[in-house]
């Protein structure tokens, strides 16, 4: 979804950058003096048709200032590529860093938009060649190649997948050392990281990071949270997407405010301990 429309909603979402960055934060924008905590994440984070976000709740119930930087369908590279951010990173106490899918990063085989990393932009040789039938000249989004990858040959798409998550684990980790400070990895989920060798699916977020993965990326943080709503909470939560009528496809999947205030009680004593 383009940045532009965000503000076509009942919700006053406030958009805000920070500094010179060109990404679009949700507002109200916050003091980068004394002591804050900074956020990394995606969708989930910024808090996509839910009122109050997890990071706005934290810092209601702990007294934390929570400079919320999550963008909407943020990959790894958004973050990698924006001084600005992670300079605020670094003049914070601690960093919660969504683990974002690996579907929206530029890799060996094709490349994103620097900044809305959902964009596919162009296919690399190495995949022109692994699917010459195909005409990626068709393709906007990084979702939709990669479906139609999958469909056409599973047993070459799998080196699709071992590539971005090869990727992911190195990008994901230079992030988490980029920060320079301690740093929470979070998952955010309908369900548990897959377990290794599990057939890849495309539609679970985060995309293409399995358990084995996450385990690795989180040897580089000081803390590791998984948030996986609980059964129950899907359909209470729906009810509670604001515009979620009015934007049936963009709601699908997104966590409702059961499961924002579910991720903020387990990342605030976390929190506590680190600051």
């Amino acid at each position: 979804m383009a940045y532009e429309r965000l503000g076509e909603s009942a919700l006053n979402y406030s958009p805000c950058r920070y500094g010179a960055s060109k990404l679009v934060f949700r507002g109200p924008p916050q003091r980068l003096d004394g002591a804050y905590v900074a956020v990394l994440g995606g969708t989930e984070t910024y808090g996509r048709l839910v009122e109050r976000p997890w990071p706005a709740l934290i810092g209601a119930a702990t007294g934390l200032r929570m400079v919320n930087l999550g963008c909407v369908n943020a990959g790894v590279d958004a973050f990698l590529n924006d001084p600005d951010v992670l300079e605020i990173c670094r003049g914070a106490q601690a960093v919660v860093v969504q683990a974002l899918g690996a579907q929206n990063m530029t890799n060996r085989f094709y490349a994103v938009h620097p900044r809305r990393n959902d964009r596919f932009l162009r296919a690399a040789p190495p995949l022109r060649a692994l699917f010459r039938e195909v005409d990626f000249a068709e393709f906007n989004f990084t979702r939709h190649m990669l479906s139609t990858l999958q469909r056409l040959s599973p047993q070459r798409f799998a080196s699709v997948v071992d590539e971005l998550r090869a990727t992911w684990l190195i990008r994901t980790r230079q992030l988490l050392h980029l920060v320079e400070r301690p740093a929470v990895l979070l998952w955010i989920g309908a369900d548990a990281p897959p377990p290794a060798g599990a057939p890849p699916r495309l539609d679970l977020e985060p995309l293409l990071v399995d358990r084995p993965s996450l385990e690795q990326a989180a040897q580089a943080a000081a803390a590791c949270v998984e948030a996986v709503e609980r059964p129950s909470e899907r359909s209470a939560g729906a009810e509670r997407l604001i515009d979620a009528a009015l934007d049936p496809a963009t709601a699908i999947g997104l966590p409702g405010a059961v499961a924002h205030a579910d991720i903020a009680q387990a990342l605030a004593p976390v929190l506590r301990r680190l600051v």
